[in-house]
């Protein structure tokens, strides 16, 4: 084998471990985007609300007079478009 096909494999099997840990890294990384997503929005849906109750009634042991809590709106911005 010559040298020059020793070197043309050492090439393209590095260039192909660079590709494996570059789709890893990608992958990983849009998995974590979707895990953040879930979570920022299960806190807005389900937390949020509990939480504004909870600090009114505080409020009002304390006397405090407050405004009527805000209506949580989730937006999802990344959720792509239904065909109606």
């Amino acid at each position: 084998m010559p040298a020059s096909w020793i070197a043309a494999l050492a090439a393209i099997v590095s260039i192909g471990v660079q590709l494996v840990v570059f789709l890893r890294w990608l992958h990983r990384r849009m998995r974590d985007d979707e895990i953040i997503r879930a979570f920022v929005r299960d806190i807005a849906l389900t937390h949020l609300p509990h939480i504004y109750k909870v600090l009114r009634e505080v409020s009002a042991k304390q006397g405090i007079t407050t405004r009527e809590a805000p209506l949580v709106h989730f937006v999802d911005f990344h959720k792509r478009r239904q065909s109606r």
